[in-house]
């Protein structure tokens, strides 16, 4: 199977994994769980998951990995429908259609990105405890990403960023956390369920560190070069926001060849870990993070 229709089939795969583990509309109370649902079926490259099941298959185990990259998705979920609220980025659109929070109201937006957060945990607990040190290894590495000292604390230094001249320091401590902290975990995740992360942890962490800042880059370069129409949400939030990014301190040329570092080790320790001679998905999906248009 080439590329494309790989990764076509592995999105396919999460969406009708989202549907049967992710609560249904009809589940009461309806409002919440519909925004829960409208969010998560909204689309998306689905990255997250993705990473983590391309990850795994370096080492396949016998362990399904899919509830842990639906855990995965709800997180990141969830922190998209907080960044977009009205009190953090304002922002009107999301994977093409409305924020959660202009399709319901800011209260259950809120609400359901909770409701996210807490399920990924139930999801990942229930789902593998007949393998408890797996599922503890799994939360442990999902909650740290998630917390304060990474994905939290990275969206509040940003948020004390805005009018502010940051540092390249700065803002590395901020895309390290906001956004490779979770890109990390995922492909930690897909390790841990193929018991390869023990033995390759540091590799794993660094991979997912590159990709996570290349990615992040990439982000804020289309958010100056595209348009709402091909991203799928508003465009020109960082000026609008007046935050601090890597292409407004260094320009866009200069940023596009720092991603391409980033993604050129991401992609050599992706081939260290391959088995395989040919280049792996995961490889592969490295490389098509980078060209990517949205």
């Amino acid at each position: 199977m080439d590329f494309e229709h790989k990764l076509a089939a592995q999105q396919k795969r999460i969406e009708v994994a989202i549907k049967h583990q992710v609560p249904s509309p009809e589940t009461r109370p309806s409002n919440l769980h519909s925004a829960m649902r409208y969010s998560m079926d909204a689309g998306g490259k689905r990255l997250r998951p993705i990473l983590l099941l391309a990850a795994f298959e370096l080492s396949p185990s016998t362990i399904d990995p899919v509830p842990a990259a639906i855990a995965i998705e709800c997180i990141h979920t969830y922190s998209l429908i907080h960044d977009d609220l009205p009190s953090i980025d304002n922002s009107d659109l999301r994977r093409g259609k409305p924020s959660c929070h202009n399709q319901f109201n800011e209260s259950t937006a809120l609400l359901a990105g909770d409701a996210l957060l807490t399920y990924a945990f139930e999801h990942l607990s229930n789902s593998y405890i007949s393998t408890p040190e797996v599922a503890v290894n799994l939360i442990q590495i999902l909650a740290s990403a998630s917390g304060s000292l990474h994905l939290i604390g990275g969206q509040m230094e940003d948020i004390e960023g805005e009018n502010k001249n940051l540092s390249i320091e700065d803002l590395d401590f901020i895309n390290e956390n906001k956004t490779a902290a979770l890109i990390t975990a995922a492909i930690c995740m897909g390790a841990t369920l193929n018991g390869s992360y023990k033995k390759f942890s540091f590799e794993y962490q660094n991979m997912g560190k590159s990709l996570g800042l290349a990615f992040q880059i990439i982000d804020d370069v289309l958010d100056i070069v595209s348009d709402s129409k091909t991203l799928g949400k508003d465009v020109g939030q960082d000026s609008k926001n007046e935050k601090n990014t890597i292409p407004q301190k260094l320009g866009v040329n200069k940023a596009k060849e720092l991603a391409r570092k980033y993604t050129e080790n991401a992609a050599n320790l992706s081939k260290l870990l391959s088995k395989s001679e040919e280049s792996s998905f995961l490889t592969q999906l490295i490389y098509n993070m980078e060209k990517r248009i949205h």
